[in-house]
């Protein structure tokens, strides 16, 4: 991808509401940040920094919508850093209007990190929570 290109789809980001923007191809990664205000092109050796540790599990927004740590008719939270969970428990909610879905654990787990906040807007595949993968006894 030239830089001509690379300008004429930071100025498309520009005119949305979307975030982020990561485009991969064959030994090509391209990731744009809109942040209200500019586009900027990411580093690829920051997103590698910001990943979780190596082991670790990632679970991804299914959908578009809004990540809850808690139903909103509780104060605590579904599953805070160092909880142990099983597979299928319930990680977060994404609210979607009015729905709230179960955000489930993939594997039998320790929750190491929230990666989104309460009540961010997410996309499909954001990252939401980073799992360290349970050891068989």
């Amino acid at each position: 991808m030239n830089a001509d290109q690379i300008q004429q789809l930071a100025a498309w980001l520009a005119a949305t509401d979307i975030g982020l923007l990561e485009l991969r191809g064959q030994g090509q990664n391209l990731v744009l940040r809109h942040n209200g205000a500019a586009v900027d092109v990411v580093d690829d050796a920051a997103l590698h920094e910001a990943a979780p540790p190596r082991g670790t599990l990632t679970v991804a927004a299914p959908s578009v919508g809004v990540f809850l740590h808690r139903h909103p008719l509780r104060e605590d939270p579904l599953a805070a850093p160092g909880t142990a969970v099983l597979t299928g428990q319930a990680l977060g909610l994404l609210q979607i209007g009015l729905l709230l879905l179960p955000v489930p654990a993939p594997a039998d787990a320790t929750v190491h990190e929230l990666l989104a906040a309460h009540g961010a807007v997410v996309g499909f595949g954001t990252p939401l929570v980073a799992l360290l993968a349970a050891t068989p006894a």
